[in-house]
This record gives structure tokens, sequence and C-alpha cells, in this order.
């Protein structure tokens, strides 16, 4: 069995776990092993969504945005549209820095605000935003940036 097939195979644990009841996202480290699966490997710097039920089970993980090996267009107004679209309660914010820096930009905290205000519009809440590197995962709910 390859390591890939062995990540296949956690990630499709995870997910299963996540979408149960009992299993709802309930830390930052629960949400930094689950992302650190799905982006610490790309090579490009991809933005994504964790989508979460009224009890923070995972309803869908998806990819919006896809850049270049140091940045993503982020574009606020299509959160919010696929945020409606899975009538998501709250959502987790994750990139990638393909550097394999988990430290968070000047951009990566205003765009953060940015989103998290447009969502707050529609009474969505924004748990976290996680930046994922090779190694480690930096949460802003960790450091009380939520």
């Amino acid at each position: 069995m390859s390591e890939q097939d062995i990540i296949t195979q956690a990630i499709s644990i995870l997910e299963k776990r996540l979408q149960k009841p009992a299993h709802a996202i309930e830390s930052p480290a629960d949400t930094a092993h689950y992302l650190r699966l799905h982006l610490s490997e790309k090579e490009y710097e991809s933005f994504s969504v964790m989508f979460l039920d009224s009890q923070h089970r995972l309803l869908s993980l998806k990819e919006l945005f896809k850049g270049t090996i140091n940045s993503a267009p982020v574009y606020p107004r299509e959160v919010v549209k696929a945020v409606l679209s899975f009538n998501a309660a709250a959502v987790i914010l994750a990139h990638n820095h393909p550097s394999g820096l988990a430290t968070p930009s000047n951009a990566d905290h205003r765009i953060t605000n940015r989103i998290k205000s447009a969502l707050e519009l529609i009474d969505v809440k924004t748990l976290d935003h996680v930046v994922v590197g090779h190694d480690s995962a930096y949460s802003f709910a960790e450091h009380n940036l939520i």
C-alpha cells in the first residue's frame, strides 16, 4: 500500500467521523489535522472552505480558489454564494502555503476579516481560518483572531 493510499484512507475515515453527530468538529486541533491531510502537499495555493451544519458537523470541504505558488485570488462574494448553496450555518476557512510556512500574511488577515464580515450579514459564523504549512498549521481561533 502506497503512502498516498494510506492518506486517502485516512481522509475517508475522518470525513465519515466528522459527519456523525458524536464527531462534530470540536477544536482547532481536530480541524488542523483534517486540513493538513487535504492541503499540506499541494504545490499551489488552495483556498478551501469547510461547510458545517448548526451542530458543526462537516457538510463538505470544497476548494473555492486555486492560485499559484505564492497566492490565490479570493472573492468574498463567491464564498457567500457557496455557503448559501450548502445551506451552511458555519464555516472554517483554510488555505495552504506551498512555501511550507504556516505563518499568516497581512493579506490573510485582511481577507479573513472581509469574509467574516460578509458572512455575518447572512448569520453564518466563521469559526476559524487555518493556514496549513508542510509540517504545521496556524489557527486564527487558537490565537483569538476570529
